[in-house]
């Protein structure tokens, strides 16, 4: 029997059927083993902040997909990221653990500081408003007194979603799109977001428009010439949409108050009572919150942060010279912070927009300074998720307090058995033999 091709088993392992793409998982591993399949030498690089189709693939990627994109591509550890929503966790773990890859997932939503209320931090136009990241989740299902927050946080994106797209429907009279019928079948699970919403305008528009580039002209208000420079480049058109209509100016758009999104300290409970750990998502230092940066992650490690999550490409792989100079230097700068108050990095490309990429270039000049730190942060989370998820050892149990009272020396730990420890099954199988009652320096000698 002919055996599926790379590229059939991409798509069987993106589709939405959940079945479907445990079973190709369980194939490549076979497939693995009896070296049928070729994947590329392990490289010194990894992509900790991966949205998978849960919340929005650039690329349609599954939880699975990106375990398989990571191994074979020879990535040393890949991390997902999803909005307001667990349930890619446990695929992609379990996914990681049959492929060998290291693994670690989390969570990412919109909170309101109220003692930032007057600062814009990293969601520009909307000061106290703050994308914010949990990191080392171990499972979909979350603990019990963490349900409740999680269900509020996709029932509010469901509703801020519905009331975008009749602000949006009301202004593009002369186009027919339903958020249940057009937006939700296009998630696995119904978490739709804003690009969601984007695509199903899209499709729309070419479905029932005769001449889509001349309705677009007309809604963003703009010429067809104009609007054909970036007809066809997906990235554009979708950022040129977006921008004039669900973003600040847009007809979709209303300025959040402190009512809009949960609080900061409401967030960190869920993410704490799962196990995992708090992250601030860093945009670039410029804007008003962090221009005082040490300042503010001051504060945030007074709510029980104890991460940053940075984005690089965007703040180096700039064409204009003196933005570029401005944004290294931030870039520099923030690794240095994060290093003197004992904040491990998180970092990736996202994959939520066209045109983002699947790792980054590590070997730039702009970034080749950072990489140790960089690397630290991804053996980190790696040692606290493989730790949490075999013994409830991870970097928020008592054991860990108890044995290592300060941040530091919890960092060192779960960094140095990141490092020890083998990707998959054997890591797990390795940690089985241990159990609460060995110390950290006992388990570290035993690794």
């Amino acid at each position: 029997m002919t055996q599926p091709s790379l590229l059939e088993i991409k798509n069987a392992l993106n589709q939405f059927d959940h079945k479907k793409r445990s079973e190709t998982i369980k194939s490549i591993t076979d497939r693995l083993t009896r070296g049928e399949l070729q994947v590329e030498d392990q490289k010194e690089a990894f992509n900790l902040h991966c949205h998978t189709f849960y919340s929005y693939n650039a690329e349609s990627y599954s939880p699975s997909g990106l375990a398989w994109l990571a191994k074979q591509r020879g990535l040393r550890a890949l991390g997902i990221i999803d909005f307001d929503t667990l349930d890619g966790v446990s695929e992609f773990l379990d996914a990681c653990d049959l492929l060998a890859v290291r693994g670690s997932a989390g969570i990412e939503t919109r909170i309101f500081v109220p003692e930032y209320a007057s600062h814009e931090f990293n969601s520009p136009g909307e000061p106290g408003v703050c994308y914010h990241i949990g990191i080392g989740f171990t499972s979909s299902l979350p603990a019990p007194e963490a349900a409740a927050t999680l269900a509020d946080l996709h029932r509010r994106a469901e509703q801020r979603n519905r009331d975008m797209m009749a602000r949006i429907n009301a202004h593009l009279v002369n186009l027919d799109v339903n958020y249940d019928r057009d937006v939700l079948p296009l998630t696995p699970a119904g978490n739709a977001t804003e690009r969601h919403m984007l695509s199903a305008y899209i499709q729309a528009v070419n479905l029932q428009q005769a001449n889509p580039l001349l309705f677009w002209a007309n809604v963003l208000g703009t010429t067809p010439d104009l609007v054909q420079v970036v007809f066809d480049n997906p990235a554009k058109l979708q950022n040129l949409i977006r921008s004039r209509l669900m973003k600040r100016g847009g007809v979709g758009y209303v300025q959040p108050g402190p009512d809009t999104f949960p609080s900061l300290q409401e967030v960190n409970r869920l993410i704490i009572a799962c196990g995992a750990i708090p992250c601030y998502g860093w945009l670039d230092g410029t804007s008003s919150g962090e221009q005082n940066l040490e300042e503010l992650l001051n504060f945030l490690i007074s709510t029980g942060i104890g991460t940053i999550n940075i984005i690089p490409d965007r703040n180096w792989n700039i064409n204009d010279a003196e933005q570029r100079r401005i944004k290294v230097e931030k870039l520099h700068e923030v690794v240095r912070l994060a290093q003197k108050l004992d904040l491990p990095i998180n970092v990736g490309t996202e994959m939520n927009s066209p045109g983002q990429k699947w790792v980054d270039d590590f070997d730039a000049a702009e970034m080749a300074p950072l990489y140790p730190a960089f690397s630290d942060g991804a053996y980190f989370i790696y040692g606290h998720t493989m730790l949490q998820r075999a013994l409830g050892l991870g970097y928020q149990s008592e054991w860990a307090r108890a044995h290592m009272p300060t941040r530091h020396e919890r960092n060192s730990f779960y960094t140095r058995v990141g490092r020890l420890l083998p990707p998959g099954m054997l890591g797990i199988q390795k940690l089985k033999l241990l159990t609460a009652n060995h110390s950290p320096a006992e388990i570290s000698a035993r690794l």
